[in-house]
């Protein structure tokens, strides 16, 4: 496979809500040809919707840590993004402060974890294929559409029969920060959130403890309502 995230594909969980220039619609029920507004590029059509289908050998044993997606909780981003619970694999990016960062670099443990998903025999994904690379709104989140076609998702023949082979080179529409490989033991310092210095570390960072001073902000305010 080519470009970030697992061996068997990414993007987002079936059941996902999509904006499109009718409204939310959820992402296994767009076609190609719907047109979705995007932040770099206005409305575009899809191009191709990759499909990514993952099937437990036991149902009663859970899912490997690397297939696990991720759960970015309601409003974890800002005010209402994302709208609701928003589930993506590993390797897929948000657009956060200019930046794309894979949503697995963002682990913190509260706000956003990784979903083991225990109780499903089955996880089914899509991802959007735009003419160029940009960002769309899922769950009222910034997320990108698929960079790289691969040929690990299931429908892959069907983008090779209209479009041919795919570019290998491919522009992201924005900086990728991914510093290493995916992680879930992410756990921002105290000193690293309160600190009265200004910031000099990677972006990244910056990024993390800004989404873990928020995750901290919102559980103070839900404990004085409780």
């Amino acid at each position: 496979m080519s470009g970030r995230g697992s061996s068997w594909g990414r993007g987002f969980l079936k059941g996902t809500k999509v904006q499109t220039l009718g409204g939310p619609r959820k992402v296994e029920d767009l076609a190609v040809g719907d047109l979705l507004p995007t932040v770099f590029g206005g409305p575009r059509p899809i191009q191709w919707i990759a499909r990514y289908r993952h099937v437990e050998n036991a149902p009663a044993k859970p899912a490997a840590k690397d297939l696990s997606p991720v759960r970015v909780a309601r409003s974890a981003l800002a005010l209402e993004a994302p709208r609701a619970d928003l589930f993506l694999t590993q390797g897929h990016a948000l657009y956060l402060d200019g930046v794309l960062v894979p949503v697995g670099r963002l682990v913190n443990g509260t706000t956003i974890t990784l979903y083991p998903a225990d109780e499903f025999h089955e996880l089914e994904f899509f991802h959007i294929k735009l003419a160029v690379h940009d960002v769309i709104f899922a769950e009222g989140a910034l997320c990108e559409t698929l960079l790289n076609v691969d040929e690990d998702a299931d429908n892959y023949s069907d983008y090779a029969r209209k479009h041919g082979t795919p570019k290998a080179d491919e522009q992201p529409c924005a900086p990728i920060l991914s510093c290493g490989q995916e992680s879930s033991e992410f756990k921002p310092t105290l000193r690293s959130m309160i600190s009265p210095w200004p910031d000099r570390r990677a972006e990244i960072d910056a990024i993390r403890d800004r989404l873990a001073e928020r995750a901290v902000s919102r559980a103070g305010r839900l404990e004085s309502f409780s």
